[in-house]
C-alpha cells in the first residue's frame, strides 16, 4: 500500500470502503475526499459509490477490490472524467424508465392496461424514487465540493459546474417521472373505478329487472288455499302474462328513471 493509503483517516478509509456510502465531501489540512454515489441502471436498480482522495497536487482513486488507492496525475481533470463519464452513463440509462413510462401512458390512453400495471407501477415508483434520493445527495455534495474549489487557479470549474448541471438535469426528470406517475395511477384508478361502477349499474339493472319476477313466482308458488288462477285450466297462462307486464312495466320505469338523470 503507498503513502497515501497512510495518510488518510481510518475513518474515512471505512467511508471509502462502504459501496453504499452516501454522498459526501470533507476537506482537511492535508487531503480532501469526495464520494459521489451514483444509481446504476441496468436489469435491476443499485446505487454504488466512487471515492477520491484530493490532495494538493494529485487525486487518487479508491480501488475496494485491492484496498488501495489508484494515482490519477491531476488533481482535478481526472475525476472529472471519471465522473463525467458515469453521468453520462446514467443519463442514458435513464431514458429506458421514460420509455416505460411513455408506454405505460399510451396503453392507458388506448384503455389496453394489462393486469401486471400496478406491478410495473410500483417498480419504477421505487426505483425512480431512489435515483431521486441519490442524485439530490450527489447533486448537493459537487455544490459544495465547487465552493470549496472555485477561488483556486488549476481548478476546471465550467467542466464541474456541467457536472452538477447534468445531475440536476437528470434530478428534475426523476422528479417529473414521479409526477407522471402519480398522474397515471390517478387515471389508472379512475378507469378501473368507471368499469367497477359500470358493473355495479349493470347488476343493478338486472337484478330491478327480475326482483319483480320472483316476487310473481314466489307468490304463486305458496302452497295456500285459495290462490289466484289456481282453480281454472289456464292459471299458467295467466300467470306467465301477468309476469310480462311486470317485466315491461319494471323496464319501463327504469328507461323512465335513466332519461331523467
Amino acid at each position: 500500500m503507498g503513502k497515501i493509503h497512510n495518510l488518510v483517516d481510518n475513518l474515512h478509509l471505512e467511508d471509502l470502503r462502504n459501496k453504499s456510502h452516501p454522498s459526501a465531501f470533507d476537506e482537511n489540512e492535508q487531503y480532501d475526499m469526495l464520494i459521489i454515489r451514483l444509481p446504476i441502471i441496468t436489469q435491476e436498480l443499485e446505487t454504488s459509490s466512487i471515492g477520491f482522495i484530493i490532495t494538493h497536487n494529485n487525486s487518487y482513486l479508491y480501488d475496494r477490490e485491492k484496498d488501495d488507492f489508484k494515482e490519477l496525475g491531476s488533481r482535478f481533470e481526472a475525476p472529472y472524467e471519471i465522473l463525467d463519464a458515469m453521468i453520462d452513463e446514467l443519463i442514458k440509462s435513464f431514458d429506458g424508465y421514460k420509455e416505460l413510462i411513455l408506454d405505460m401512458e399510451e396503453m392507458l390512453y388506448l384503455n389496453k392496461t394489462k393486469k401486471s400495471f400496478m406491478k410495473q407501477w410500483l417498480k419504477l415508483k421505487h426505483n425512480i424514487a431512489r435515483v431521486e434520493r441519490a442524485l439530490m445527495h450527489a447533486s448537493s455534495t459537487m455544490n459544495k465540493a465547487i465552493e470549496y474549489y472555485e477561488n483556486n487557479s488549476d481548478f476546471p470549474i465550467n467542466h464541474y459546474v456541467d457536472l452538477h448541471e447534468h445531475l440536476e438535469r437528470t434530478l428534475r426528470s426523476a422528479t417529473l417521472q414521479l409526477s407522471k406517475l402519480d398522474y397515471l395511477y390517478n387515471f389508472y384508478s379512475a378507469q378501473t373505478n368507471e368499469r367497477m361502477n359500470h358493473m355495479i349499474y349493470t347488476l343493478t339493472i338486472i337484478s330491478a329487472i327480475f326482483l319483480p319476477l320472483n316476487l310473481v313466482v314466489g307468490f304463486f308458488g305458496m302452497n295456500t288455499s285459495g290462490l289466484a288462477f289456481s282453480g281454472g285450466t289456464s292459471g299458467t297462462t295467466n300467470v306467465v302474462i301477468l309476469m310480462l307486464f311486470v317485466l315491461i312495466v319494471t323496464i319501463s320505469i327504469i328507461n323512465f328513471v335513466r332519461k331523467k338523470l
